[in-house]
């Protein structure tokens, strides 16, 4: 797993799955478009809805609940990062949310 920048992420959305695995109540506040929602406690249950020969970005608000997301992801035969200082860093960067 490797944990990448905010830019590397932005750059890399539109070849990637964006996994946002934030709770409902974190991701109202916004989400990087195209994302898609599975929150780390439903992940196991859900694991089908991520196709294995797309590589995954794993976000949540800082990146500390991602980098173990991106962690199982890769050990269950995925090709998972993280993105380094979650929402919070892409927000104050300006990046764009929906």
């Amino acid at each position: 797993m490797a944990d990448i920048a905010i830019t590397e992420a932005d750059r890399r959305r539109s070849a990637a799955r964006i996994l946002d695995v934030r709770e409902d109540f974190e991701v109202a506040e916004g989400m990087i478009p195209g994302a898609l929602h599975i929150p780390v406690g439903q992940l196991q249950a859900r694991l089908g809805e991520l196709d294995p020969a797309v590589p995954v970005i794993a976000v949540c608000r800082s990146g500390n609940r991602s980098a173990a997301v991106a962690d199982a992801l890769n050990g269950a035969g995925y090709k998972a990062d993280t993105m380094a200082g979650g929402m919070t860093a892409w927000t104050r960067a300006g990046l764009p949310t929906t």
